[in-house]
């Protein structure tokens, strides 16, 4: 099965992927905050019925799975390859979630509003990911009947969610805008139009290997096209920037660097999160500046041997065996290289 990282798509040496969700709530039933345990049942059974009879492809991709029927470890996975939302994985209890084999649709039911909808794809895809979504959308509604106001438009649990109810994200690898400080006068900028930089799993979250989310904050009195219109000019100026910047580096400074971490990486025996996190951010960098071999997918080992990732893998493991086994993983995948 392959997974969004597999293949981070286009503009992916700086953009490492696209985000869209949708906070939706069905008109028939009273938002998630003061709902009975029956009508959450009925919210789970509308949801799975909805999909399995749109007589679309979706029926037949997406696949319907109970939460509470989750293991923990399992669930912390599916936070950590960004399919759901840290929020969604705090209580399994009464939940549920829809998703593709490829995990780039998934489906919440229950997280704060009755369902969130979201498209994750690799590099910077939002017209496709929106496309996607839009449809989705309009099948669900189709039977679920969303709440709507012709002044409001979709009515969410939270009132910043109101109107669209679309948040929308990219991913990028910005190392040299954070070493120079650039990232904090971007930051401030997109402030000021209704954006934001967030750390790797959103919101209250720090930025993990210098990867930084640019979203939208603004959901009313906005169109979604127009939304992401202005979500993909920011994040290309960005990326303009960025590009720059690395190209004021110096070159024989800048191999050094990304060759001894290369050494460390394939010499090393024990490994921890926070060390493996930098070390793969300078991988990162090294790749996409053609330093180093292209066919080496930092992002994905960075995802593959976070915490319970790896427990996925390995099993039930002690903190201290994470990282023997974290450091033979590595050395595995960058053996050829």
């Amino acid at each position: 099965m392959s997974s969004w990282y597999d293949n981070c798509g286009f503009d992916n040496e700086i953009v490492i992927s696209t985000r869209i969700r949708l906070a939706r709530n069905l008109s028939s039933l009273p938002f998630p905050s003061i709902m009975t345990a029956e009508q959450n049942e009925q919210l789970k059974q509308k949801v799975k019925e909805a999909i399995a009879g749109s007589n679309t492809p979706f029926a037949k991709t997406l696949k319907y799975i109970d939460m509470s029927a989750v293991p923990k470890n399992e669930i912390n996975a599916m936070v950590e390859r960004h399919i759901i939302s840290p929020e969604f994985s705090k209580k399994a209890e009464g939940k549920a979630l829809v998703i593709s084999d490829d995990e780039s649709i998934s489906i919440m039911i229950g997280e704060e509003d009755h369902i969130r909808i979201q498209i994750i794809l690799g590099g910077l895809q939002l017209e496709k990911a929106y496309a996607i979504i839009e449809q989705l959308d309009s099948i669900l509604d189709a039977s679920l009947h969303f709440a709507f106001d012709e002044n409001l438009g979709y009515l969410t649990e939270c009132p910043t969610n109101l109107g669209t109810g679309l948040r929308a994200s990219v991913m990028m690898h910005l190392p040299i805008s954070e070493r120079t400080g650039e990232i904090s006068r971007i930051s401030e900028n997109v402030s000021k139009i209704g954006f934001t930089v967030r750390g790797t799993y959103g919101e209250g979250t720090k930025a993990a290997a210098s990867l930084y989310q640019i979203s939208n904050q603004v959901t009313l009195g906005i169109s979604e096209k127009n939304a992401l219109d202005n979500l993909k000019i920011i994040a290309t100026g960005i990326l303009e920037k960025e590009k720059a910047a690395r190209e004021g580096l110096d070159k024989i400074t800048l191999e050094d660097s990304v060759f001894r971490t290369l050494g460390t990486l394939k010499n090393a025996r024990i490994l921890n999160s926070d060390e493996m996190i930098g070390l793969l951010s300078m991988i990162k960098l090294g790749t996409s500046m053609g330093i180093l071999n292209r066919e080496i997918n930092p992002i994905k080992l960075l995802i593959e041997e976070k915490p319970y990732m790896l427990m996925k893998k390995h099993g039930e493991v002690s903190p201290s065996e994470r990282d023997i086994l974290r450091a033979a993983d590595i050395r595995e995948a960058l053996k050829e290289f």
